[in-house]
């Protein structure tokens, strides 16, 4: 596999609710439902979801209402804007990667296995509450 593609759903204080590694050229649209798949029977109140504009589609966000009974919501960019700008909602799972991209495993990706990969995403969510916790505690 040449490149890879990380899917991750976090709630809205940008905690790690599940993650899934593909390959770069799966649709973004597939990687969603794969880790809906694998997370919905332990998520039965998840309702609602933010995405980016890779998402779009109504036919497509109606079989995912149909098979999940979750509403999809793009949330998008604007044209006329230049660089980096913080979207709402999206922002969160932008930090929530950002703060993950800070362990070196997941700084780039040297896993063979896009399993290996994914397991490294949740170890390093795992690692991230340990020391919030720890921090707490003090």
């Amino acid at each position: 596999m040449n490149g890879r593609k990380r899917h991750a759903l976090s709630d809205t204080e940008g905690n790690l609710i599940g993650a899934l590694v593909t390959a770069a050229d799966a649709l973004d649209r597939d990687g969603l439902e794969r880790l809906l798949r694998k997370i919905k029977p332990s998520l039965p109140r998840l309702s609602h979801i933010w995405v980016d504009g890779g998402y779009k589609g109504q036919a497509w966000a109606d079989k995912i209402k149909e098979k999940f009974d979750i509403t999809i919501e793009v949330v998008k960019r604007s044209d006329d804007l230049k660089g980096f700008v913080v979207l709402p909602r999206r922002w969160v799972i932008e930090r929530t990667l950002a703060w993950l991209g800070r362990y070196r495993r997941l700084s780039k990706d040297y896993e063979h296995y896009p399993e290996t990969s994914a397991g490294f995403i949740y170890l390093a969510s795992i690692r991230r509450y340990l020391n919030i916790l720890t921090d707490a505690t003090a």
